[in-house]
Parts: structure tokens; C-alpha cells; sequence
């Protein structure tokens, strides 16, 4: 009891915490945190085979493992059409999985297999007690800019809207109402599916589902690292050695979720330093600079790059698809050490009278077919980290299979490249109910035109390449000097399980961020943008890769390295990374505020901006909310993407005509159609043949019109009420304002 009393009491002052910070969110807030836990729970006897290995048996993972499976369970068998998308599915088809987590359970309990971590209690308690405080933190912060207003925002809460309003997938195009969902739409489907699992709202669980994501962003490469330490130490875990496999975890977790870049450190402190020495103004710094650099600093037009890191993401308050990506890449990552990991631990199979035994076990890997799915899933939730986590699959594949097969190249081959065919067909098959229904935007692979300037390079990417160079060469070099250099089999085989993973992951993450230097992917933001979303989507899963590399390599050779120079640099680069993380301060306070200040936290309700941006559409946009139903199509102005038009849409999930035309631009790549269709929008709202009008709105299937302030100020005098009213019936109108919505006559 004395040794439990102390933790019970920092588990009981967290909640209290929690309950003082976040007033009346916290209900949400507890209802997601304890939805998180009875899923893990439930899920570990499923963890607890795949993670063997693992101290903790994998007890973050399970929460992510669950996530995944029952979310994707359900997203499949409402895509088929078996089952319709609404909360009881989502409750039932997580149920069913509880069984089977329960038989399976049983199963091993008869055959003595321990599944639990029932011996590390005291890690487990910690990596929870992380876990709430990372996701309260997080979620404190949301409370004081909680609108889904500005930037993309108004895309990321639509789609969750129109999700929530439909009960098939995907969903009706909230901005193209003769169409459905034409993006990534996964990552979105993942907050609607918990939000109707825990029957929560959008307006607060839009924001919910970006901290929850934020605190994974820390545990996970916690739990990985710290594994990875006490696999490379083992034994020598004695003395300061102890404090080991936590700071390198934590210190991976600050990495991946929370660091900057050393942009922040150049041009926030270096800089602003020597101007206050030299007399000069110093000049301000602006957290987004560290995600604009390459072509904006100096300015050129043609090459405006983007290298945006979890850290931004989190502040700025987006949902996009690579968002919400990140818990489910982190577990991919982990679940392919805890492979590798289990391969080195026992004796390969490769005896020619067992070949056919051979090839089952190859081919039957629980992990190996796990991994292949979630690559399959990542098609609809972020394609990008389709493409790029079947490389590092493969890397880390093609690296286990060198010293499992003992050098020999022919069985090398022949497994790897049968996995690898393996992998691609699960994951082709696995997506084919979102392929099917998804027209690509990949338009090839061009040569890139504009290369970044080396000293942009360095600032972005030099300490982590530095870092992983160096602890490549320490590694390397301990083994050649081990004579393990007669063959590249010996030399990795002579490599620690941990070792060899994390220089996987530096290598891919070097990879990621060379290949926008040479190749980018063709879209419609050629002209002048031609390597944004390429170098956009690489650096930013490099950026991940880096921060565990980091935190590992840094511990490891301050641990073990025998050279003195590589300690004093190894401390040289754990002070500059320490200082990156001087861009969680500054963001949160340049967007937050004064978050020290509780009384200016204002709610996790991400729509409550209306009633101060959108005075004269508030009422009529709640009413839409709470009296209509299903998926009818509500006119209103089309407009330019990132600004004020769509604002009824997006904030409803109800689809109009046409919405920002970028976007749609993007997905549907139909610029006439678009065209034609904002003319007709425009005939709607300010011709004056009746009949005309009347045609327009069958052909769209209208059932409502909305006239508010946007309507006004883009047509004007021009804008027809005379004929509007004639072809439907006011339904909703505020009188003070005006605004009013028209349901059409049919």
C-alpha cells in the first residue's frame, strides 16, 4: 500500500487536474481517455502475442491496435454496404471483437501463454500516467483556439460533419453534391468512428481527436525507444545505465511530438542574439516560418516548398489525413521492431526436406500480414504513407532476411521478394472497397526543376542527419573493429537487433528527405509549387523517423560509445535538440495565448466562432443542424479555397453545389465542370427567368437555399430574392440580420 499510495494520488490529482482545467469538456475528455484504456485492455491478449518481446507487452500499441482493428473492421463492412454507418455498428462490430479478444484469451491461458504485463506494472503505470498528461495538455490548449476557422479547417470538420450525418461510405462531397468524398478521407473516418462510438459531438471531439493524436505522438516513441534501450543494454542496466531507456524515450517522444526544427534555433534565438550584439532591430520571429523555408527565405516564385512536423500540426489545429496518420505509422513502426526483433531471437528454419513448411512460416507471419494491412489502410487515411511505409517495410524485411538466411543471397531474394509481392497484394486488397470508388490525382513523376540551397539543408535536416551519421559510423565501427568484417552478413549479423533497426530507420529517414531534390509528384500546384506536397509528405514521416532515431542514438552512444569525441558530440547534439524544443513554447504562446491564464480557456466547441465571424448566419446554420436530416443538398455561394464561402456546409456537413474551388479543383481535376457549375450557382441566385431557375435546381436536386451574408456580398443588387421566393417556402428567418433559408418546392 505505501509503495501504490503516492501513484494513486498523482493518478487522483490528474483527474482533478483534468476536471479544473477543462470545466465542462472534461466529461468528453474522460469518456475518450477511459474508452482508450478498456479497448487496450481488451485488445492485449492479441498485443501481448505481437509484442512479446516488449517489457510492457506492448500496452500503448494495444490502444492503437484496437483503434485499428475495429475501426477498420467496421469502415470495410460499411463500405460493401453489409452494414449501414451508425453508432450501433460501431458498437456492435467493437463488441464482436471483444469476443474474439476474450476466446482468444482463453485459449491462452489454458496453454499458460502470459499476454498481460502483469510484472511491469510500475512501466505501465507511468506510460499511462504520460499518456493522460500529454493528451490533457494538448487538450487544455485546444480550449483556447478551439475554431475550426482558417486554414484547411473548414475541409477537415465538413468531412467529419458529413460522416457523421451519412450512414454509407464514402460519404456524399459536402462541396460537390453530385458526388461523394474524392480524397483521404480516412483519417476524418477514424474521429467519427470513436465519436460515435463514445456518442460525443463533432463540435468537440474535431478537437478531441487532434490532442488524442498528439499524446500517441509522444507515448509511442517513448514505449519503442525505451524497448530498444533495455534490448541494447540489457544486462549493463546498472547504476546511472538505469536512467537509460527513459531519457532516450522521453527524449524520443519530446522529439517526434513537440521539437521544431533548428530553424527556431537559427532564426528565434542565433540571429535575434547577434542583431541585439550589433545594435540593430531585432526581428520577430513567426512559428509557421520554420514550416515555409525553402523558396521563401530568400523568395522564389517558382519553388514554394512545404516541410511542415507533428509540432505545427498539433498548435495549428488541422485534421488532415497525414494528422491523424501519425498513431497509426508509429504502430506500424513498432510492430516491425517487435518482428525483427522476434526473428533474431530464435533459430531460422532453412532446411531444403522442410521447404514447404518453409514457405508457410514465411508466409503466414502474423506480424508480416498485420503490417500488410495497415499499408493497405493507409491508402484511404494518408496515401502518401502508403508508399513510403511499404519502403521501409521492405527495408526492414530485406535487412532481417540478410541475417536470418545467413548471407545467402538466392533465399535472401527469393523470401524477400515473395514477402514483398505478399504485402502489396493484402494491401491492394484490403483498400480495393476505397479504390474502387477514388479517382486518382496522381499524375506522374516529374524531375525537379529547383533544388533547395544547401545552407536551407543544413538548417532543416543537418543535426538529425549529423546525429544519425555519426551513430551509423560508432556502430559500424565497434563490429569492424570486433572483426566482424569478413562479409556484410557478419558485419549485421554482428549488429544488435536495436541497432540495426534504428539505422533502418535513418537511412529511410535520409532517403525521405533527398528524393524532393531530384523527383516530385505531378498535381495541379505545378507551376509554381511543383515539390510542396512531395517534399510536404516525405520530411514530415522523416522528421518522425529522425526524432526516435535521435532519441535512441544519442543515449546509446552516451552509453556505450568508447571514443570520447563521440560522447562530446553526441551531448553536442542532445543540447541542440533540447533547444528545438524551445518551439513548442514559442508556438503555443504565438497561437494560444496566455494558456497560464485558465480563465481564458474557452471551450473544446470548435463551431463557437460563428457567433462572432458569422453574426449573420449563426441561427440559420444551427438551425440546418438541428431540423434537417440525412444528406439533402443546401445551396449557398461558391467561393475561392482557405476563405469564408462554405462556411453552411462545412459547418452542417450538409453537401451544396459547389464548394472551394481549389479543392475541387485537386480532386475532381474537371475545370470546366466547375466552371459550368459556378455559373449555374450564380443563375440560381440572380436571374430573373423563373423557369430557368426551377430547371437548375431539379438538375441539382436543391431542397434548400441558403441567403446569408456571403450570398450578399457576392452578387449584390444582383442578387433575385423575387424569384427565389417564388420557387420555394421560407422555412428560417432571423430577423434581426435577414438571413433566411428557402426549402424548395418539389
Amino acid at each position: 500500500m505505501k509503495k501504490w499510495a503516492p501513484r494513486v494520488l498523482l493518478a487522483a490529482a490528474l483527474a482533478g487536474l483534468s476536471a479544473f482545467l477543462l470545466k465542462g469538456d472534461v466529461w468528453t475528455f474522460w469518456t475518450w481517455w477511459l474508452l482508450a484504456f478498456l479497448m487496450g485492455m481488451v485488445a492485449m491478449p492479441l498485443t501481448g502475442r505481437l509484442f512479446a518481446g516488449f517489457e510492457d507487452k506492448g500496452w500503448m500499441f494495444s490502444k492503437v491496435l484496437a483503434i485499428t482493428v475495429t475501426g477498420f473492421l467496421t469502415w470495410l463492412l460499411v463500405t460493401v454496404k453489409i452494414l449501414p454507418f451508425t453508432a450501433l455498428t460501431c458498437i456492435g462490430v467493437s463488441l464482436a471483437c471483444a469476443v474474439g479478444c476474450g476466446i482468444l484469451y482463453h485459449f491462452q491461458v489454458k496453454k499458460g501463454i502470459d499476454c498481460i504485463p502483469t510484472g511491469k506494472g510500475n512501466l505501465v503505470y507511468w506510460e499511462e500516467i504520460l499518456f493522460f498528461a500529454f493528451f490533457l495538455m494538448w487538450t487544455y490548449f485546444a480550449g483556447f483556439r478551439p475554431q475550426a476557422y482558417g486554414t484547411e479547417k473548414f475541409m477537415d470538420y465538413g468531412f467529419m460533419e458529413a460522416m457523421m450525418r451519412s450512414t454509407t461510405l464514402p460519404a456524399r462531397d459536402l462541396w460537390y453534391s453530385e458526388g461523394t468524398i474524392n480524397y483521404y478521407y480516412g483519417g476524418q473516418y477514424f474521429a467519427v468512428f470513436l465519436t460515435k462510438l463514445t456518442g460525443s459531438k463533432v463540435e468537440l471531439t474535431y478537437n478531441l481527436m487532434r490532442t488524442f493524436v498528439a499524446a500517441f505522438a509522444f507515448v509511442l516513441p517513448f514505449s519503442l525507444v525505451y524497448q530498444m534501450s533495455v534490448d541494447k543494454l540489457k544486462g549493463n542496466l546498472t547504476g546511472k545505465k538505469r536512467y537509460v531507456p527513459a531519457l532516450a524515450g522521453i527524449t524520443a517522444g519530446l522529439s517526434v511530438s513537440i521539437a521544431g526544427n533548428m530553424h527556431y534555433v537559427v532564426y528565434s534565438k542565433i540571429i535575434p542574439w547577434i542583431q541585439k550584439l550589433q545594435g540593430k532591430e531585432v526581428d520577430s520571429y513567426w512559428f509557421p516560418d520554420a514550416t515555409r523555408y525553402i523558396g521563401y527565405n530568400p523568395d522564389v516564385l517558382e519553388d514554394k516548398t512545404i516541410h511542415e512536423f507533428p509540432c505545427y500540426s498539433f498548435v495549428l489545429g488541422d485534421l488532415h489525413a497525414h494528422v491523424v496518420n501519425v498513431m497509426f505509422v508509429l504502430f506500424l513502426v513498432g510492430l516491425l521492431y517487435t518482428w525483427m526483433r522476434s526473428v533474431r531471437m530464435r533459430e531460422a528454419v532453412i532446411e531444403r526436406p522442410g521447404r514447404k513448411q518453409f514457405w508457410k512460416r514465411q508466409l503466414l507471419i502474423p506480424h508480416i500480414i498485420l503490417a500488410a494491412v495497415m499499408i493497405g489502410m493507409f491508402r484511404f487515411t494518408n496515401f502518401w504513407d502508403f508508399i513510403i511505409y511499404f519502403v521501409v517495410t521492405g527495408g526492414v524485411v530485406l535487412f532481417t532476411n540478410i541475417v536470418q538466411f545467413e548471407g545467402k543471397v538466392k533465399k535472401i531474394l527469393s523470401v524477400t521478394v515473395v514477402q514483398a509481392v505478399e504485402i502489396i497484394v493484402i494491401s491492394y486488397v484490403v483498400s480495393l472497397p476505397f479504390t474502387l470508388q477514388f479517382d486518382s490525382m496522381f499524375k506522374g513523376v516529374g524531375i525537379a526543376q529547383n533544388h533547395s540551397m544547401i545552407h536551407q539543408l543544413l538548417i532543416l535536416w543537418g543535426l538529425p542527419v549529423f546525429l544519425t551519421v555519426l551513430l551509423i559510423i560508432c556502430i559500424i565501427w565497434e563490429k569492424l573493429r570486433g572483426g566482424a568484417n569478413r562479409s556484410l552478413y557478419r558485419l549485421m549479423k554482428a549488429i544488435s537487433v536495436p541497432d540495426l533497426f534504428v539505422i533502418i530507420m535513418g537511412l529511410c529517414a535520409i532517403g525521405l528527405i533527398v528524393i524532393p531534390e531530384f523527383v516530385y509528384v505531378r498535381d495541379i500546384y505545378e507551376s509554381r509549387n511543383a515539390r510542396a506536397n512531395t517534399m510536404f509528405k516525405l520530411t514530415y514521416q522523416a522528421y518522425m523517423l529522425f526524432g526516435m532515431t535521435m532519441g535512441y542514438g544519442i543515449f546509446r552512444m552516451l552509453a556505450t560509445a568508447r571514443k570520447k569525441v563521440v560522447k562530446v558530440l553526441s551531448v553536442i547534439g542532445l543540447v541542440l535538440l533540447c533547444w528545438t524544443f524551445g518551439y513548442f513554447g514559442n508556438s503555443v504562446h504565438a497561437w494560444f495565448g496566455n494558456v497560464w491564464n485558465v480563465s481564458e480557456y474557452k471551450g473544446l466547441n470548435a463551431t463557437s466562432f460563428l457567433e462572432n465571424s458569422f453574426v449573420e448566419d449563426v441561427a440559420g446554420i444551427q438551425w440546418l443542424k438541428k431540423n434537417v436530416k440525412g444528406s439533402p443538398v443546401v445551396l449557398e455561394a461558391n467561393g475561392d479555397s482557405y476563405s469564408e464561402y462554405e462556411r453552411v456546409s462545412a459547418m452542417t456537413g450538409l453537401p451544396t453545389v459547389l464548394g472551394w474551388y481549389v479543392h475541387e479543383w485537386l480532386w475532381r481535376d474537371d475545370t470546366a465542370d466547375l466552371n459550368q457549375k459556378s455559373a449555374d450557382i450564380e443563375s440560381i441566385y440572380t436571374s430573373a427567368d423563373e423557369e430557368y431557375v426551377r430547371e437548375l435546381l431539379e438538375e441539382y436536386d436543391v431542397s434548400y437555399i441558403f441567403v446569408g451574408s456571403t450570398e450578399r456580398e457576392k452578387y449584390g443588387e444582383q442578387l433575385n430574392e423575387e424569384v427565389l421566393n417564388s420557387v420555394g417556402t421560407v422555412v428560417f428567418r432571423d430577423e434581426n440580420y435577414g438571413t433566411y433559408i428557402l426549402k424548395v418546392e418539389k
